[in-house]
């Protein structure tokens, strides 16, 4: 059968950290979701145009999408050449993995495109050079589950990417993103340059602790280990309406949440659709309180992480 012309790919939304695991857990949602389209040329290189409002760079060098498949046709032995065309479903500065979502949607349309010749793990290591151009730094939290989708760990990056991969547990996600951003890179600046061992040994608990709820679906555990005493703290002055409404969200039935990625989106993890839906109003009211816009996101964990939906 001859290989496709041009691919479209969905490529979700992510919810890094989970809360106690700063840059090595993450979870794919199921929405929102960019859409990629990938498409051959005839002369070597890249071509990206973005059909979207958010004026993001088109040199491929600054763009994410472009930085990860500059990596990728490092990989290949032809000169090859592409034409991108990306649709953000996800707002950049969200906090829900933007940047991840058109780098992992970008490798795995050129993945489709050449017969699929890269596994999951060579194409989470390279849609991080896309993550470097967003952030600075070649991190996987956001990466891994685009690709593989469900719940994932990222236990290396340095010096071999070591992902691990687990099923997705039946829990619904619930996300306010409050519309106003908070860049990665101040984020990551705020953060402390060391932690006394006896917060550090309470933060490694509560990440054992998440993983084996997870792997159990023990929602108890979940929700006793969905605490972040290390990042979220540092980060909380950055996101006005944080405690709020995550107290509200918990009053709604949440099991636990925090700060998704560097912010200023918040998710809270759910045993049950309805009750998802609950803790979401439950945030949005804090916002709407406030004056400040802010958009709602509910759903399960996706199984899946970003897909080839159609190829010509």
């Amino acid at each position: 059968m001859p290989l496709p012309s041009s691919v479209t790919v969905h490529a979700p939304a992510t919810i890094a950290n989970v809360g106690c695991g700063f840059d090595v857990l993450g979870l794919c949602l199921t929405a929102p979701y960019d859409t990629v389209r990938l498409t051959r040329r005839d002369q070597p290189g890249l071509i990206i145009r973005h059909l979207d409002d958010y004026d993001l760079p088109t040199d491929p060098n600054r763009n994410v999408a472009g930085a990860a498949l500059l990596a990728l046709l490092r990989e290949v032995d032809e000169p090859l050449g592409f034409e991108v065309e990306i649709t953000k479903g996800i707002r950049p500065g969200s906090g829900i993995g933007s940047s991840a979502a058109s780098a992992a949607g970008a490798v795995v349309a050129a993945n489709a495109l050449l017969g699929n010749p890269f596994d999951n793990k060579k194409l989470v290591d390279l849609a991080m050079y896309g993550e470097a151009v967003a952030s600075g730094v070649r991190h996987a939290d956001n990466i891994a589950p685009a690709i593989c989708g469900g719940f994932t760990l990222v236990r290396a990056v340095l010096p071999v990417l070591d992902v691990v991969a687990l099923p997705a547990p039946p829990l619904w996600v619930a996300v306010v993103h409050p519309q106003f951003e908070v860049k990665t890179r101040e984020a990551r600046a705020v953060l402390p340059t060391q932690v006394p061992l006896a917060l550090a040994v309470r933060q490694w608990a509560n990440v054992g602790g998440l993983v084996a709820g997870f792997l159990t679906h023990d929602n108890e555990l979940i929700s006793r280990a969905l605490e972040d005493y290390i990042v979220e703290p540092a980060r909380a002055a950055l996101l006005p309406g944080l405690g709020d409404a995550r107290k509200r969200a918990l009053a709604a039935g949440a099991l636990g949440g925090g700060i998704s990625g560097s912010g200023p989106s918040i998710f809270m993890l759910n045993h049950d659709e309805a009750t998802a839906h609950a803790a979401a109003e439950a945030m949005g009211s804090v916002y709407r309180k406030m004056g400040i816009a802010f958009h709602l996101h509910v759903g399960p964990i996706a199984s899946e992480g970003a897909r080839v939906v159609a190829t010509e």
